[in-house]
């Protein structure tokens, strides 16, 4: 027999029983369509944090902030130590792994006032000309902070995108003066714009918008406005073929030496950490989950092997008659083999469509239930669709191995007794 005639013979059978043949096939449709929406849910999660972390200046850095007060014995004792801007120039030359060092001051709640009354309450950033770079900000018009706006202490700003059209609108904020300040009675810094950054959106970690920051020098923040001479974080960011514990170990070393044995008012946080422990617990999730549809295929495939028992029973006779006018064995076994694996290949095939559309619509769910982000990724390679079929059809002939055989070897007179 011919394997396009076996093939054709199958699809026929197939058809004849549609009702029974879909039956058939739900649990591994059932089965595929999970495990798949499952994958694309949590493959979507993750390049969700991914973009986040890469809005943050990526995951190839090591954030140091300043811890001010230690416990020893239940009790707090302040730390005396701070970083320096001198701290950061050390941390860049004598450590072989770092690219660059970011030195920050942060206020998170700023008064700025246009030359027209408008206000706005952003975050203000005194930073360096590196943190552009490092931050992967992106200017819509005019500049950044240079190196000698840094040294001079230079009286300007760069505003973000929700800041400048907040204060200014429609018009160019280049060139115009804003007034600055630190608390409400605090006498205004005035400060003129010299550049816009693109928009760049919110980040999960704070659940704000990162456009709603405006940049200013380092010195200019700590000599004008808040009054903290010492720098209250360092951005470390160190090549990707480095290692993160080494990088540590070398900074606070240096840091070590130039506090005369200190580094208690040291601490970090590592964006790395957050992909792995993502990583983490979406293998676990993957096990719980490919579990529970791989016993939704065990099922399934039981309910196939079942399905193929009762067509060789329903054709006993047709089988002894095909072997009565010379049938071999190998084309009875391949004519019900293949029954098996088409139906779970069509199971397989419709649960990867019912997989793509669960994986949208519980993306979509998701966006209005628990609105973090605007829109949900759903991530599904076509390797994992690829996965899904050959799988799919791998149970096919599983299940479908031992009706065949048993259909093979039928004595040709005793299926032609039969009643059935």
């Amino acid at each position: 027999m011919k394997p396009q005639d076996i093939i054709v013979s199958s699809i026929a059978r197939i058809l004849q029983n549609r009702l029974r043949a879909g039956l058939s096939s739900l649990g591994i449709l059932i089965g595929i369509a999970s495990v798949l929406c499952m994958i694309a849910i949590g493959d979507g999660a993750k390049k969700i944090i991914a973009e986040d972390i890469k809005k943050l200046g990526g995951s190839n850095q090591v954030r140091f902030s300043t811890r001010t007060t230690i416990w020893k014995r239940g009790r707090p004792h302040p730390t005396k130590e701070r970083y320096t801007l001198a701290d950061a120039q050390a941390i860049e030359g004598d450590c072989l792994d770092v690219l660059f060092v970011l030195p920050k001051n942060d206020i998170n709640r700023a008064f700025l006032t246009s030359q027209d009354g408008s206000q706005s309450m952003p975050i203000l950033e005194g930073v360096t000309e590196d943190y552009i770079f490092g931050m992967h900000w992106q200017l819509q018009e005019g500049r950044f902070i240079s190196q000698k706006d840094v040294q001079n202490e230079k009286q300007v700003c760069v505003l973000g995108a929700n800041i400048a059209n907040e204060l200014f609108g429609e018009v160019s904020p280049l060139g115009h003066e804003v007034k600055v300040r630190y608390y409400w009675r605090q006498t205004p810094v005035r400060m003129q714009v010299v550049g816009v950054m693109k928009s760049k959106g919110n980040v999960l970690s704070s659940w704000r918008s990162l456009d709603n920051t405006v940049c200013v020098p380092l010195t200019t923040l700590q000599q004008r406005l808040s009054g903290i001479r010492y720098v209250e974080d360092l951005i470390v960011f160190f090549k990707e073929t480095a290692d993160v514990h080494n990088v540590i170990d070398s900074v606070r070393h240096v840091l070590h030496k130039r506090h005369r044995g200190q580094t208690d008012f040291t601490q970090y946080w590592i964006p790395k950490y957050n992909l792995r422990r993502l990583e983490h617990i979406e293998k676990v999730i993957k096990i719980a989950l490919g579990s529970i549809a791989g016993f939704s295929l065990l099922v399934s495939g039981i309910g196939i092997m079942n399905i193929c028992l009762v067509s060789v029973g329903e054709k006993t006779q047709e089988i002894g008659l095909r072997k009565s006018v010379g049938a071999k064995r190998i084309d009875i076994f391949w004519q019900f083999l293949s029954e098996s694996i088409f139906l779970c290949f069509c199971g397989g095939i419709l649960g990867v469509g019912c997989g793509w559309f669960a994986a949208h619509s519980m993306a979509r769910l998701a966006v209005r239930i628990v609105p973090i982000v605007d829109e949900w990724p759903v991530v599904l390679s076509v390797q994992w669709m690829l996965i899904s079929v050959i799988f799919s059809i791998f149970m096919g002939v599983v299940f479908g191995v031992y009706p065949a055989i048993r259909a093979a070897w039928m004595s040709p007179i005793d299926a032609l007794r039969s009643d059935t």
